[in-house]
């Protein structure tokens, strides 16, 4: 009997070192300084997560400096609104990547498929924001989670696509200053240059959601 009171104690004390280590390595995460928090950023503060949508400096007299973030709270979608002093520092949340396809969207929601085990995951569009634009109905896109929970799209910084709708282009117009919407393959309006025709491609700046030029696979 003593014995096996012996085992247990052993047993207890092996799963609290586990739990300690598990605990400690869950809770070592990287520092991100308040000025450093810029679009697409995941932080925790008070213990909640958010995703910055917006960053701004609004610099002080005397050297000093606030930090006005736009954020959506990854929890409740909510969008919200933070003041930070530019001296205070906050937790980054550690992203992993999964490449997954992208199926459609409605109203809400955005759906995807692991193609390996054929799961879909519904990621909210108040989590993904603009960069759903981005992304082509039946391609493939890495999605950056937190856990098991969905927090953005890693985009390049520019993408091709293909021109559907637009006014006719000018014959013999070359400049770039002149600029008409065109409607793109999946959707998005870019301001083109007026020499650019339905048909062709462009590369698009991700970050900006502006033209960059004319695609060399045309």
């Amino acid at each position: 009997m003593l014995d096996e009171q012996e085992e247990l104690g052993k047993d207890s004390q092996r799963c609290c070192e586990k739990f300690n280590i598990l605990s400690y390595n869950t809770s070592v995460m990287a520092n991100v300084n308040a000025t450093e928090l810029r679009g697409g950023t995941s932080f925790l503060y008070e213990g909640k997560p958010f995703k910055v949508t917006k960053y701004q400096l609004i610099k002080m007299g005397r050297g000093g400096a606030t930090v006005r973030v736009n954020c959506v709270n990854l929890e409740t979608f909510a969008n919200v609104e933070h003041a930070f002093s530019s001296n205070l520092s906050f937790d980054l949340i550690t992203l992993n990547k999964k490449k997954l396809q992208y199926l459609y969207k409605n109203a809400k929601i955005a759906y995807f498929m692991n193609t390996d085990t054929y799961e879909q995951i519904e990621v909210p569009l108040a989590i993904l924001g603009s960069d759903v634009n981005y992304i082509k109905e039946g391609g493939e896109c890495d999605i950056l989670f937190w856990g098991e929970r969905a927090m953005s799209v890693d985009l390049p910084p520019k993408i091709t696509l293909k021109v559907v709708e637009c006014d006719p282009g000018v014959k013999g117009n070359t400049a770039s200053n002149y600029l008409k919407s065109a409607v793109m393959e999946n959707g998005l309006t870019v301001k083109v240059p007026l020499f650019i025709k339905a048909g062709e491609m462009i590369r698009v700046d991700t970050r900006s959601g502006d033209y960059v030029e004319r695609a060399k696979d045309n």
